[in-house]
């Protein structure tokens, strides 16, 4: 399993979570509550998954709220990305099976 690397962008108006893929980067912004960013995001993630599975871990210094809120976050969505690679595979859905 690869894992990739998740980063907390801190600036003044917004605070995201950017989640590097192979070839570009997904943010989420954490300071908003759009859900079409959610799902833009998910639908990136979902690409990615069909090329094998992986996992995030967070790479972040500062113990502040933000820290903790998206610790808990990359917790929950390796969680998803398991299950949801596992459903891929039983469907043969991943680039290896087609």
């Amino acid at each position: 399993m690869e894992t990739k690397k998740a980063t907390i962008k801190r600036e003044n108006s917004n605070t995201q979570l950017v989640l590097e893929l192979s070839t570009e980067s997904v943010e989420i912004v954490l300071t908003d509550d759009n859900p079409n960013n959610i799902k833009f995001a998910f639908n990136k993630l979902l690409k990615e998954l069909k090329n094998g599975l992986f996992k995030f871990d967070l790479e972040d210094e500062n113990q502040d709220l933000y820290h903790h809120i998206c610790t808990e976050y990359i917790t929950q969505l390796n969680s998803e990305i398991q299950t949801v690679y596992q459903e891929l595979t039983d469907y043969q859905l991943t680039a290896e099976q087609i």
